[in-house]
């Protein structure tokens, strides 16, 4: 893949510096990340965050290593941090007069420049276990000195933060390893591996004060404190280049060099990288980002997919709409049957789960759409494979749990989902949010949708033609689906549509159509099977160009309604405002590239037109999270990320629509 790098200019001033992130993942729930500067912005920053439990109970293992050279002229403090004052103020360190670049290329490489001295940190995970290695590649052409690493450990669960009453641990230290034992869980052992260097107390055994700006941002409690029980001194020789190697974990086995182990994970994503089989820049960018939503779910023994990072695990809804981008998209057809399989399990009166269950709790089912996304993900599944196993597996696996599903809209489930006489779905009422706009706090409901959701009949319609297709490839009978369709299709034809404003309702309940321009209707365009006459499907596709197209994404609803949030900013209540109200969503833009091709076609002229919409997207791999597309961005320009800095769907529904629909007549 393409490597991203950022000179100092970019880096610099810490303010812009630090709004800028990267993240790295092990492929079983666990991730490091932290801003491009070095400094921690969120709690959710750390070089080694382990899952105890894959891929959940994510707890922050090892903060971070600050670095420093002593010389016989003084001492330069490569920390880059900010944090509280002693007078209150916010202050930093000094280091980042010395940071020279940050680089990403699937793993993470800073380098640091002073007089006569160059030290480039490498970060990479051993992969599918909880151990972050940290090498240092060093030349000194000046005189000889001493490199003194410091490493910050903690013990507290992701989203947390630390006070020093809470950073107890035992320590000891044998030679080559400094371990600790956190008071709070004396199952977990954390292991500081090096084969060189002279490990010495520090005198003192806690840094405080460490401020993280965006938590600040967030208006959120914004301070943390990290526990130094030792520093590793290493000597230098004049003119000298030297390699050092850190290893962190919590696993008993683990590999102990961290050259190996970045050698290992660069290899591994040069073998995904070929099993996609694209040689264009965007497609292998986000073949690697991809990746960093799959994980291994130990409650099932099979893949999952994590929504987003740093904080969402997986989610039914999220699930089904990456998977074709995620899995397909990248030639892993083994993690999409292991997907679909786990969601098959856990089908119940007709549902797929909302958010999954983790080992002992039950899931919550709280969703509309996610069942019908089920459908449209197994599509895709049987699109990209089509071999005689694949469809044996659905046969045996899936379908039966389809026909449960149908049957369940059909007559009645959970939730207030049920088919009308018109044969279109209703879902939802009182305070249920069972679609994706689904922001409730205590009795405000955000976005108050029930009845009958644009996307959920347009998913209806198209899962119904689904199951006429294979009830008919699998020996059955398939007219009821196909009898179900046609009714659905008249019915939606005759009340969904909006003749004054040339689009679709985005709710139709009773006899009342909302007409809030929301871009969910663009999925009556975009889905394979489709109910509406061309001419209709060409006017929603430029309203939402017109209105809700915000480079990055699709507003979630139009700058001309009065309930327009355009910037998602400030405390959760603001936010909460503002989340399905005006915020542009990274996913919607997948839907609204297949619905623009499907539309206008697929010249020269379209094609540039269309790829040239994403330009936005890749100018974002060097502003939000590095490589990765966000959960969300503002309405309005310059559309800043906000939310997960690195969203499944998001990555997913962009590197679908770009291969399916755009690189292909490139």
């Amino acid at each position: 893949m393409k490597a991203y790098h950022l000179n100092k200019d970019a880096l610099t001033p810490m303010s812009v510096g630090v709004q800028k992130e990267w993240v790295l993942t092990n492929g079983i729930g666990g991730y490091a990340g932290s801003s491009v500067t070095g400094a921690h912005a969120r709690k959710h920053h750390g070089y080694l965050i382990a899952s105890l439990h894959p891929p959940v109970e994510r707890f922050v293992i090892l903060s971070k290593i600050n670095e420093c050279l002593i010389r016989s002229s003084g001492k330069k403090d490569f920390t880059v941090e900010q944090y509280l004052a002693g007078d209150g103020s916010t202050a930093y360190r000094e280091g980042i007069e010395y940071l020279n670049s940050f680089t990403y290329d699937g793993l993470v490489h800073f380098t640091t420049k002073a007089p006569e001295f160059t030290m480039t940190k490498t970060l990479a995970f051993e992969h599918g276990k909880n151990t972050i290695a940290v090498s240092y590649d060093i030349q000194n052409d000046g005189e000889a000195a001493t490199l003194v690493l410091t490493p910050l450990f903690n013990y507290r669960v992701h989203h947390d933060a630390s006070t020093v009453d809470t950073l107890k641990f035992d320590t000891t230290y044998e030679q080559p390893e400094i371990r600790l034992v956190p008071q709070q869980n004396k199952d977990v052992t954390i292991r500081l591996f090096t084969d060189d260097g002279t490990v010495v107390p520090c005198e003192e055994k806690y840094t405080t004060g460490m401020q993280l700006q965006k938590e600040l941002d967030v208006e959120s409690d914004a301070l943390d404190d990290n526990y130094t029980p030792y520093q590793i001194e290493f000597p230098l020789d004049a003119g000298c280049r030297k390699k050092i190697s850190i290893v962190c974990t919590i696993e008993d086995a683990y590999e102990k060099d961290a050259f190996a182990t970045a050698a290992a994970e660069m290899a591994r994503f040069d073998a995904l990288e070929k099993k996609a089989g694209y040689h264009d820049e965007l497609a292998e960018t986000l073949t690697i980002a991809a990746d960093h939503f799959l994980a291994y779910r130990q409650s099932t023994g099979l893949m999952t997919v994590l929504a987003g990072l740093p904080w969402f695990t997986d989610w039914g809804r999220d699930t089904m709409i990456a998977l074709t981008g995620l899995t397909l998209s990248t030639g892993r057809y083994q993690d999409a049957r292991d997907i679909l399989t786990t969601f098959a399990r856990y089908v119940h009166h007709g549902m797929v789960p909302n958010m999954f269950p983790d080992e002992g709790t039950d899931p919550l089912y709280n969703t509309a759409d996610a069942s019908m996304w089920y459908f449209y993900a197994v599509g895709k599944y049987l699109d990209y494979t089509g071999t005689p196993e694949d469809y044996a597996f659905v046969q045996e696996t899936i379908y039966p749990k389809l026909k449960e599903i149908i049957a369940a809209y059909e007559y009645g489930t959970d939730f207030s989902i049920y088919m009308e006489e018109d044969g279109l779905i209703h879902a939802g009422s009182g305070l249920d949010q069972v679609t994706w706009m689904d922001v409730r706090v205590g009795d405000w409901v955000a976005t108050p949708r029930h009845g009958k959701p644009v996307e959920i009949n347009a998913l209806w319609y198209h899962a119904l033609c689904l199951m006429e297709e294979w009830a008919t490839r699998f020996g059955e009978d398939g007219s009821h689906y196909a009898a179900l369709a046609a009714h659905a299709k008249e019915s939606f034809t005759k009340e969904f549509w909006n003749e004054k404003d040339g689009c679709l309702y985005d709710v139709v309940d009773g006899l009342e159509g909302d007409a809030s321009l929301r871009p969910n209707q663009i999925y009556a365009v975009s889905l394979p099977h489709r109910m509406l006459d061309a001419d209709k499907e060409k006017k929603i596709v430029d309203k939402v160009y017109e209105k809700l197209y915000a480079k990055t994404g699709l507003r979630s609803l139009s700058p001309d309604d009065k309930e327009y949030h355009p910037t998602y900013e400030g405390c959760l209540d603001k936010r909460d405002h503002a989340y399905h109200q005006g915020t542009s969503w990274g996913f919607l833009l997948g839907g609204f590239l297949t619905a623009y091709v499907h539309v206008y076609g697929t010249s020269k002229e379209v094609i540039t037109q269309v790829d040239a919409m994403l330009d936005a997207t890749r100018e974002q791999f060097y502003h939000g999270c590095i490589g990765s597309i966000a959960e969300i961005f503002d309405g309005d320009e310059p559309h800043t990320s906000r939310g997960c800095y690195a969203q499944a769907w998001s990555v997913g529904e962009i590197l679908r629509a770009y291969t399916e629909d755009i690189l292909p007549y490139k």
